[in-house]
This record gives C-alpha cells, structure tokens and sequence, in this order.
C-alpha cells in the first residue's frame, strides 16, 4: 500500500542523517541516544508506533530531530476515527429506539377493556400511585388483541433479525460496511414508521412489518464489526468499540422512559414518528460523512490514514475472497464469545421484554413508572461500559497487561481474535445470541402462569445462572490474541 511505502521512503531519507557530522556537541548526543533507542525498539516502532504513549518522531530536515511527545500518534479531536465511533453510536441508539418502543407502545394499543382488567389489585406489592393522564384528542385507534397475538407481534421482530445475521457480515465484507448499514437501518425506519398503517390493517400485517424491521437491523452489527476491523487501531480498539455501542444501551435507556411519556402526552402513534424521524436524519449524516476504509475516505488526514494502515498491516486479512469456515467453526476462542454472548442475551431480553410485566403484575407500578424504573439497569450498563473501555485500554497500554487477561476480567465480548472476518463472526455469534430474544420470554411466561414471587424469582435464577455459566465458560476457553487462521489466510486480491 501507498501507506506502508511512504514510511520506507522517510527512512531511507533519514539514512544519510545518521551519519552527518555534528559539529555540535548536542547533535551528537541526540544522534547517539537515536541510535541506541531504534536498535533496540525499530521492530517495535514499525509495527506499533508508539511506545507507552511516547511517539518517536524521525523529522528528514538539516539536521536531526528527535522529538519525544505525549500526544498520540494521531489526534484524537477531530479525527475521523473518533467521528465514526460518534455516527455508529448515534445509529445504534436508533437501532436500540426502534427494536423496544413497541414493548411501550402495546399498552396504548390495546383496547380499553384489556387495560382496565390489568389492574394492581392482584400485584405482590402495595400498587403505587397512577397519575391521571392528560386530557387530549386521543385519535389512535386501539385493539382487542388478545395475550397470545401480542406474544407473536412482540417477538416476531427476533424472527426477521436472525435472518440477516450471518448474510449481513458476508455481504459487508464482500460490497462494504457502510451501506449495507445504511440501508439496513434506514428500512427499519421506514417500516417503523409505517407501524401505524399495519397495525390498523390487522395484526397479520403488523407481525410482517416487525419481521421486515428485524431484517433490516439484522445487518447493523456484522456490518460495524466489519467497518471497525479497518479503522480501529488495536490499542485503541477498546475505546471505540466502547463509544460505538454505547447507542445501543443509550437507545434503550431514553427509549424506555420517552416512549412512556409520549404515550401519556399524546397517543401511542407519535412512538413511531418521533423516533422514525430521528433514525432520517441519522442516515443523512452517515451518508455524507462516513466511509468504508482510511485509504477510501476523502478528507482524513494522511498522519491518521497513517497510523491506522499500519497499525492493523499485520491484523488485516480480506472476508471476502477466501473464507476459512472450517477452522472458524472448530475455533475454541469463537465458541466461547458465542457462549458468552448467548448468556448476556438472555438476561439482556428477559429484562427487556418481561420487567415492565414484572413491575406492574409484583411491585405494582405504573407504566409511566415503568418506562423509567425499567431503564435504570440498561443506564447501569451503559456506566460500566464506559469505565470499563477506558480502563481496558489504560491496562493495555500502562501496564502493559496482556489483552486475553483484560478481555476475561471485563468480559467484553469483542472481535479481537481475528478482526479480518469481524462481520462474518459477529453474524455467527449474533445468531446463536438472537435465540434467547425467540424464546427466552416465552419460558418465562410459561414458568409465571400465577404471577407469584416465587415463579419470577425461578426467572431471574435461570437469568443468572446461565449468566454465570457463559462467563466461566469465557475465562476458560476465551483467547485476547488474532488467531493464526485469520492472519494467514490466502489473500483473493489486494486492497
């Protein structure tokens, strides 16, 4: 690549300034300390340029420069890396918005006659107060669905999101991360804001448009994964992936309590138009200001273009052209991100779809107190995430702890034991993680036919079990490092 020559140029530039006569003392000086240092660190500073976050700048001027700093390889404010962790967040925000208004929504649906029979006075606990809700043009129309079509209206989205997983990452890799996500997203936004229309049409068609939305967001993980195996420097990887998912916990923490506020202001319609319209203006950004690669970027800065090309030279392998499926199913480090991620699902669907259920059939809540009370373990989440990216990458660079240790300690369930196939694992991973949102509620509901503490409470030990289990599973068989299978896999073309 025209990245890696330019280096070898400035090297061979900076040659015959090694041996320059100095007439001054301190050139001399400087010169030896040079010398010594790229003797002992040159295979070091090719690879990764940066030693503990000190860069060594080889300047090809009159004389030389050796100018030892604290700032990064490439800056952060303003650089390209960090504005596609900014835009992928924003997207994943809409992803998460899209995916749980519903569960908000389907209380405003149903027709008076169901709401009034859910009533507090069977919950565990004392009912809390329900504020009287504003006097306004209600005009949405409202449905005699009965328990069983809800169940499939609330899960067929899962059915349509399982399609798209393993297609999603290879078609990212083969035609490009950006539209692919663009696109996936922008259907779902589309047909989220057709919701209304389908649900007046009939439950069926209601069903078929969730199923549609699940396809299209079907495609957003495996598509990102596969954009951040070209831009994420490794020892920065843990940040950005970080920033990027954030959205997805930021979504559900806003969208929760929001949804439940405009239901209570105005109708359950302005669910759907609201976050519909705030998932368009999301895509005009990512299509004027997002890019599949560096080297295919317009306006970044060739020190960034740099420092990232030849951060991953040695990680990058194409997902395209030759695909190394046997060794990727008998991958022990895969099996284990595939059982980890399968466990936090669980949990992470059981939450989502059963805790409003839970906190007004036990505690006695609202759903207005719902909407906020069944956010606060998704903003719990988005905390610890945050932290944990940041110390994750201090651990690494600082101290100099190995990635594998890391990775188990914060068991973040990441891509980076083979980054070039990214997309195409997370879509194999996200599979297997999707099962939990088909019929993790549906045992939950068949284990709680009474309501009782009793029955939500063998729930949430299944929930906790299975999250116990993925995690010993991880520490055992979780590896932090690229695995050979992606490093060397034969190349079907160059970049």
């Amino acid at each position: 690549m025209s990245a890696y020559g330019s280096e070898v140029e400035e090297d061979e530039q900076e040659t015959p300034l090694l041996h320059r006569a100095h007439e001054d003392k301190v050139h001399r000086v400087v010169h030896m300390v040079y010398k010594a240092i790229t003797c002992v660190f040159v295979e070091l500073l090719n690879d990764l340029q940066r030693c503990k976050g000190v860069v060594l700048e080889l300047k090809p001027v009159s004389y030389l420069s050796l100018s030892l700093c604290s700032r990064p390889v490439a800056p952060v404010c303003g650089s390209s890396r960090y504005g596609l962790a900014l835009l992928s967040s924003y997207g994943f925000f809409v992803v998460y918005s899209l995916r749980v208004n519903l569960s908000v929504a389907m209380v405003d649906m149903l027709n008076n006659t169901h709401q009034s029979s859910a009533n507090h006075s069977g919950s565990a606990c004392p009912a809390h107060a329900n504020p009287a809700r504003p006097k306004h043009n209600h005009t949405a129309s409202v449905y005699d669905w009965d328990s069983e079509t809800q169940g499939w209206i609330l899960g067929s989205f899962f059915y349509g999101y399982i399609l798209t997983q393993i297609p999603g990452g290879y078609l990212a890799g083969r035609y490009g991360p950006k539209w692919l996500m663009g696109f996936g997203i922008l259907g779902t936004v589309v047909f989220t804001l057709l919701t209304p229309v389908a649900a007046d049409l009939g439950a069926s068609y209601l069903i078929a448009v969730r199923v549609l939305e699940g396809v299209g967001e079907g495609v957003t993980f495996p598509a990102m994964y596969t954009m951040w195996a070209a831009w994420a420097p490794p020892l920065e990887r843990s940040r950005l992936l970080t920033i990027s998912y954030i959205g997805a916990q930021l979504g559900t923490v806003i969208s929760l309590p929001l949804s439940g506020e405009i239901c209570f202001y105005l109708d359950w319609t302005y669910i759907f138009y609201v976050f519909g319209a705030v998932g368009v203006v999301w895509f005009v950004f990512w299509a004027l200001f997002v890019f599949d690669s560096p080297n295919t970027h317009p306006r970044i800065s060739e020190r960034e273009r740099l420092y990232i090309t030849s951060s991953l030279k040695n990680e990058l392998s194409t997902s395209a052209g030759y695909i190394p499926w046997r060794a990727i199913v008998t991958s022990g480090p895969l099996w284990a991100i595939v059982v980890a991620h399968f466990s936090y699902n669980w949990t992470f669907y059981t939450l989502l779809t059963l805790l409003p259920t839970y906190m007004n059939d036990i505690l006695g809540f609202s759903i207005q107190q719902n909407g906020i009370l069944s956010a606060l373990p998704y903003l719990g989440c988005a905390v610890f995430a945050v932290v944990s990216g940041q110390v994750a990458d201090y651990l690494r660079e600082t101290c100099q702890v190995p990635t594998v240790t890391v990775r188990k300690c914060f068991s973040l369930v990441g891509k980076e034991t083979q980054p070039g196939y990214a997309g195409i694992l997370l879509g194999i991973t996200n599979t297997f993680a999707t099962i939990p949102g088909m019929v993790g509620p549906v045992i939950a509901r068949a284990l709680t036919q009474n309501n009782t503490i009793e029955e939500w409470q063998t729930v949430f030990y299944i929930a906790a079990a299975i999250n116990l289990l993925g995690a010993l599973f991880y520490a055992a068989f979780g590896r932090g490092t690229v695995q050979p299978w992606a490093v060397h896999a034969p190349p079907s073309h160059g970049d």
